[in-house]
């Protein structure tokens, strides 16, 4: 293999026949269908004029299953009891009438946005109270006004 001067090869993990042997420049388009979904490695073997050989690896992952997302039950985790799961798994790429709804992993609202929507009301709230001035027709029914302040007068100073 020493003689190849002008050639490069590739192999795919530890396989011992090449995947291409091609000129270089060199284009090529890798088809992942014909792959097994997991963890692979691109090895390519180039030789210069003198003979001296170099070696490149690209590991890549191939996932051309569906994907699938659990909630409830995390990588290592220390768990007893029931422990409720959701598991979804979604391929869609080649069907013709996917549904995008097929993809959505349903997950709770964050917390940061229920602390996020009271602020926003209790700010609604405060500048309702201290800066709405109704209009004077409004005003001046008797729903809207205040009724008169009756001073209270202690027994002790009554006159008997």
């Amino acid at each position: 293999m020493g003689k190849l001067t002008d050639t490069v090869i590739g192999y795919l993990d530890d396989s011992e026949e090449p995947l291409f042997t091609q000129k270089p420049p060199l284009r090529l388009n890798l088809d992942t269908r014909t792959i097994p979904d997991g963890d692979h490695v691109l090895r390519v073997e180039a030789w210069d004029l003198r003979g001296h050989k170099g070696i490149h690896k690209i590991p890549f992952t191939v996932r051309n299953g569906p994907a699938i997302t659990v909630q409830g039950l995390g990588d290592n985790e220390v768990v007893d009891g029931q422990i409720a799961l959701t598991i979804s798994a979604y391929g869609g790429g080649g069907e013709e009438n996917w549904e995008p709804s097929q993809a959505e992993t349903p997950a709770p609202v964050p917390t940061w946005a229920w602390v996020l929507l009271i602020f926003i009301i209790t700010w609604a709230m405060y500048y309702a109270v201290m800066y709405w001035k109704p209009e004077k027709s409004v005003a001046d029914s008797p729903t809207y006004q205040m009724s008169e302040v009756v001073q209270v007068v202690p027994a002790a100073s009554l006159p008997t």
